[in-house]
Formats: C-alpha cells, sequence, structure tokens
C-alpha cells in the first residue's frame, strides 16, 4: 500500500511539474506491476460509480426527465426496445384477473391495465428493482396509487391501494412492500389495479406477466413499434399484428365522417368496434379504425 501511495503521489507530481526526475526514473522502473493494482482500483471506483449512477437515476438511457406530477408523457419511442423482465417479482400472489388490457365497448373507454382481485389489506411488491416516481391519490380515478420507473426501462403503476408504503424518489427492490390491496377512487370492488408502461406510453401487461402461473412470459419482453402485440390463448406466445388505431369522437362528428377522415368504411367501423346503424356515439368516445 505504500508503495501504490507513492506511485500516486508521483504520478501526480509529474502531472504539475514538482517531482524531481530522479524520482520519475523510480516511478517508471515499478510501473508494470502499480499499473495493475491501477486498473482494479480504477475497475472498482468505476463500477461503484455505474451502480450509484443507475440506483439514483433508473433507466437513464432511455429517459431524460423525472417528474412527480404526471403517470404519461409523450416521448419518442424506440423502433424497438428490450425489457429484461429476469429478476421479477408479482405484484401480488393472488392470480384471478377481474378486467383485461385495452378497449372496453361497455364502458366505451380504453383500460389501460390488468385488474386483479386482491382483498383489502393485502400486500402488493414491486415488481422489478426501481426508484418510486410518484405516490399520490385521485378521489375519481386510482385512488391511493405508486408509480416505479424500473431499471430495466419499464415503469409500472399500481392503483386502488388502501395505503401506501414508499415514498416519492425511494429507492426499491423487486419484492419490496409498496402497498396495500384496497378499493380507493374509481373502483367498484376491493382489487389492485396493474398498468406497464415505456417511456409514457400504455403497454398490455399480459405480455410481461401471467398472473394465473405466477410467473413472466419469458426473460425478455421486446417493445417494436407500430406493431400490435397480444398472447395467443392456445399457445401461450405473442402474435404481432398492425398496431391498433383509435380516433377520439369530437363535437357533431358521425361514423361517416370520422370513416372518411381515416380512410375507412363505415363497415369497418361497425366491425372493429361491434357497431351497426342504431349505434349511437358520443363526444370523446374512442373509435378503433384499424
Amino acid at each position: 500500500m505504500k508503495t501504490l501511495t507513492k506511485a500516486i503521489y508521483l504520478a501526480v507530481g509529474l502531472l504539475f511539474g514538482t517531482v524531481p526526475a530522479l524520482y520519475s526514473q523510480d516511478m517508471l522502473a515499478a510501473q508494470s506491476p502499480l499499473d495493475k493494482q491501477m486498473e482494479m482500483i480504477d475497475s472498482i471506483a468505476l463500477r461503484d460509480m455505474l451502480l450509484n449512477e443507475t440506483a439514483i437515476f433508473p433507466a437513464g438511457e432511455l429517459y431524460d426527465t423525472w417528474t412527480n406530477d404526471r403517470i404519461r408523457f409523450n416521448a419518442e419511442l424506440p423502433d424497438s426496445f428490450r425489457v429484461d423482465l429476469r429478476g421479477f417479482t408479482m405484484p401480488t400472489t393472488n392470480t384471478k384477473i377481474t378486467d383485461i388490457f385495452g378497449y372496453r365497448p361497455r364502458r366505451r373507454r380504453v383500460h389501460n391495465g390488468l385488474d386483479i382481485k386482491v382483498q383489502k389489506g393485502d400486500t402488493i411488491y414491486a415488481a422489478f428493482d426501481g426508484k418510486v416516481r410518484i405516490t399520490s391519490f385521485q378521489r375519481r380515478g386510482y385512488g391511493h396509487y405508486v408509480v416505479i420507473r424500473h431499471n430495466n426501462g419499464i415503469e409500472t403503476v399500481y392503483a386502488h391501494l388502501s395505503k401506501k408504503l414508499v415514498t416519492e424518489d425511494e429507492i426499491v427492490k423487486s419484492g419490496q412492500p409498496i402497498g396495500l390491496g384496497g378499493n380507493t377512487g374509481r373502483s367498484t370492488g376491493s382489487h389492485l389495479h396493474f398498468e406497464t408502461l415505456l417511456m409514457g406510453k400504455n403497454i398490455n401487461p399480459a405480455l410481461m406477466f401471467d398472473f394465473e402461473r405466477q410467473d413472466v412470459t419469458n426473460d425478455f419482453y421486446t417493445y417494436r413499434k407500430g406493431v400490435h402485440q397480444e398472447i395467443d390463448k392456445k399457445s401461450g406466445k405473442i402474435v404481432e399484428s398492425a398496431e391498433k388505431l383509435y380516433h377520439k369522437v369530437r363535437q357533431g362528428e358521425s361514423l361517416s365522417t370520422i370513416a372518411r377522415k381515416c380512410g375507412v368504411s363505415v363497415n369497418t367501423l361497425y366491425r372493429l368496434n361491434k357497431m351497426n346503424s342504431k349505434t349511437v356515439i358520443r363526444p370523446g368516445q374512442r373509435i378503433r379504425y384499424r
């Protein structure tokens, strides 16, 4: 250690021109073994620095902003992104799905996550390592909810909690309790509303999490821009097709005007939205046109 300390001192001295040439001769003679020791120290320091950066700025390579005031935001998504699902923990040990992801005709709106039946007080766990971005409350929405940005690039939302167990900007580990199941907010029964997002875009959690089997669907999930993905019920594999597109109904619009704007037929709108000529549409409603 003394030799290493001397070498560091000499190196600094040479850099600033304060060490006599005689000492520089000694240092050069011992350069080879000291180089290896310095490389080891540099590697350890670099590793620690990177680990610290990852803990402070989860998924830093994707996100350039950090906000505690909104769940979704507009961002330029990559053409594809591979999500590492290893090291996961299922958010709940309950297996019953009570509502799926996607457009719900009976409510005329899109459901952005999965609903899993839980009892009030059931422990809800962080799905992966990450950092808590939001802990908040919406009386007519999510109730008590938590949003976590994970090191693997995705964000998860846990809503309708009876209690939150973490705070904003807190570092959490996979499997750490982050809340208790409940029935707060816009909810008709105790359940966990669970969402997965990539850079502000909702992705079907069923593409990553199989609650019935209490497992992830694979070691990795790959998001593809402009591609619709769903789980084939028979094979359990992801099937890809053209991305589903929607139009938000404006005041005074009819299905025929929407069809013209979107470049499709009215019959296509009927088929995709399970409608007919007697269906009444309302402003704010989302109409699928592809």
